[in-house]
């Protein structure tokens, strides 16, 4: 049986909002762009936000449930205990936007603590959140979905339908570690921006902890995660016409206590010449595409953070090893 977290609206009120995609797609333009720019860089970086092809966002489902690959399901765990109190804070008939969705599992137990009466999954591959979106029509027949293709990072369409609903938001997973501390502000600072004065945001935060924890999450030992990084080379060769031969590079991902950081970068065994885009890009023997950094915080590092980005820390939950939080914040 189906719930409805909108059991308060008008009956016809999820008809009367049909779903919409944003027209600013990101396009094999930006693409190449961006992969020219990261790859001609010194030292060479891809960005992380290009892992989530179809293949990817299929692969990353799976690192989730590897042994060693703790965020999700200690979140899920959270999230599971704590749902009601964090679907609390937003305000009744809420349209909640999640910034880079994916799998609908979490954001379900915030649907159905009720309160929101639309829901927004923002992400820069289309297939996935379509998927998702008409699973959820199905489970949420009362729910008003609006997918959104957009990059996540910057301005985007609202449907207008939605102009006059209140706001929150929710960003789960580890996706804020991917930015750079000066990043992430200016990320909070531009959701901020899209919810409104006065909004709440609730954001996945991986805490500091034991390095070997932090190693073995990122280097599991049935090597999904492996393929998972160099997935982004051949979706490269895919979409851009490359000619990467991934088998001449490896997976690499550690922790850096001085940064606070898990670094994941692709290794070239060989020294190698790789076309892209016209362009020939050279390899070093040893030299790495830094791919993905995912920064792990304390409480009272990411509260001082989000203050700094004009929100306010308002609730935080963590499960009982201290491994992970879900932290409530209100802009200003």
């Amino acid at each position: 049986m189906s719930r409805s977290p909108a059991g308060r609206q008008p009956a016809d009120f999820a008809m009367a909002l049909q779903p919409a995609v944003a027209r600013d797609q990101i396009v094999d333009e930006v693409f190449a762009r961006d992969v020219i720019a990261g790859l001609t860089a010194r030292p060479k970086r891809l960005p992380p936000k290009y892992f989530y092809d179809e293949t990817g966002s299929r692969l990353f489902e799976e690192i989730t449930r590897t042994p060693e690959y703790y965020p999700t399901r200690t979140e899920l765990g959270i999230l599971q205990t704590r749902a009601s109190e964090i679907a609390r804070l937003f305000p009744p008939g809420a349209a909640l936007i999640e910034f880079g969705s994916g799998s609908s599992r979490k954001v379900r137990l915030l649907l159905d603590a009720g309160r929101v009466c639309a829901y927004v999954p923002v992400d820069i591959s289309a297939q996935g959140p379509k998927q998702e979106a008409a699973r959820l029509k199905r489970d949420y027949p009362r729910l008003a979905v609006f997918p959104v293709v957009a990059d996540f990072t910057h301005s985007f369409r609202l449907p207008r339908p939605l102009a006059r609903l209140p706001r929150a938001g929710v960003i789960p997973g580890t996706t804020i570690g991917n930015f750079e501390p000066a990043q992430a502000i200016a990320f909070l600072r531009h959701a901020a921006r899209m919810l409104g004065s006065a909004s709440v945001f609730v954001v996945g935060v991986d805490l500091v902890k034991d390095a070997a924890v932090l190693n073995a999450a990122y280097n599991d030992a049935a090597g999904i995660t492996a393929k998972f990084n160099l997935n982004l080379l051949y979706r490269i060769n895919r979409e851009l016409g490359a000619d990467f031969d991934p088998a001449s590079f490896s997976h690499q991902a550690f922790f850096d206590p001085e940064r606070s950081r898990v670094e994941m970068h692709l290794v070239s065994r060989v020294r190698q010449r790789v076309n892209v885009c016209g362009r020939v890009i050279e390899f070093r023997a040893a030299e790495t595409i830094h791919t993905e950094n995912s920064y792990k915080y304390t409480v009272e590092s990411f509260a001082a953070l989000a203050r700094n980005a004009g929100f306010e820390p308002i609730e935080t939950w963590t499960d009982p090893a201290g491994y992970f939080a879900v932290q409530a914040l209100r802009s200003g």
